[in-house]
């Protein structure tokens, strides 16, 4: 490839905000709000996550190492966690049955959750390269990529075992692997924002959300921990205080503008609160569950500590504070 199609490809890969009709993008927004809604109310009752730091990191150093775009990275994490959940559900009812049935042998389902273990790396890799199909205007990892790296890490698989993967992967979920991601309400609410004549550049934002974005993916069950702390304000959460949180985790909307509060506030806290204010009225979550959720980030990334401080301000407190001071400027 010469310099001049490499350039070409590097300016193609670069994201421009403000050249989207205001009536394209009203109704994306709304499309992405109704499926964000569909998704909470999926959660509810659901128990368990397979967002692990170690889990997330493999797939970021894998995607890092193919060359793949950050939408990339982020639906396979989506398209595994939707997988294993739907694998652990699946095991789980078939111990359920047969512990009822006492002419089934027993160590079926065991047998099950051994098989799902030991093809888990497998499982991970064929998410990573559906993600890669779904955005093939950029780069797809063919079958002989796949086949050195699992067999660089030791795996003897075949090109039939890496097609049968992909297969159950998609049958698992219905063939619904076209999953939204946080990064895709990060980059529609930055794209509003500046029609909405935000102090901050969406351009410049877009960098700090992204990093952020990486980092809550990265402490997925610390970031949210110390969410469900400081909206309880308690430190230790009751179990059924646990599971109805569950939904707040695959709020992404509420991820979204948590990750850009943060992002302003890194960028130029002066103009916080206008951003928060801005996205109060673009999406009507509550200014108290934007600055609980960007307070959360920003203890994660930047530390909790103040200037002079030794100890960390309480988070519930902190949190008052951002909002009364978005309160006030809004």
């Amino acid at each position: 490839m010469d310099g001049s199609v490499r350039r070409s490809l590097v300016s193609l890969s670069d994201f421009h905000f403000g050249a989207v009709a205001t009536e394209t993008i009203e109704d994306a927004l709304l499309h992405l709000a109704q499926q964000n809604e569909q998704a909470v109310q999926a959660a509810v009752g659901r128990r368990g996550s397979f967002r692990e730091t170690r889990i997330v990191e493999f797939v970021f150093l894998l995607s890092e190492q193919w060359c793949l775009e950050k939408s990339v990275s982020y639906q396979a994490v989506e398209i595994l966690e939707r997988f294993m959940v739907k694998q652990a559900e699946n095991i789980c009812r078939q111990a359920t049955l047969q512990l009822r049935d006492e002419k089934t042998e027993p160590q079926n389902w065991r047998a099950l959750k051994e098989q799902l273990f030991n093809k888990f790396i497998l499982r991970l890799v064929s998410c990573v390269q559906l993600a890669s199909k779904l955005s093939f205007h950029y780069k797809i990892i063919s079958n002989v990529t796949v086949l050195n790296f699992l067999q660089a890490l030791g795996y003897q698989h075949t090109k039939e075992e890496l097609l049968e993967s992909e297969l159950d992967v998609l049958k698992s979920l219905n063939f619904q692997v076209n999953l939204p991601t946080p990064l895709a309400y990060v980059e529609m609410l930055l794209e509003v924002l500046g029609y909405n004549g935000c102090l901050v550049p969406a351009t410049q934002l877009h960098a700090t959300c992204l990093t952020l974005l990486d980092l809550v993916y990265l402490l997925h069950e610390p970031i949210y921990e110390s969410l469900l702390r400081a909206s309880i304000e308690n430190s230790t959460p009751s179990q059924l205080q646990g599971e109805k949180f569950m939904s707040v985790k695959e709020d992404f909307m509420l991820l979204a503008v948590g990750i850009i509060a943060a992002s302003a506030f890194i960028q130029n806290h002066e103009c916080w609160s206008q951003v928060v204010g801005h996205l109060q009225s673009i999406t009507g979550i509550a200014l108290e569950s934007i600055a609980e959720f960007s307070y959360a980030i920003l203890t994660h990334s930047v530390g909790a500590n103040t200037p002079g401080r030794q100890q960390p301000v309480p988070p519930h407190l902190a949190a008052r504070a951002l909002r009364a001071a978005a309160s006030s400027n809004t």
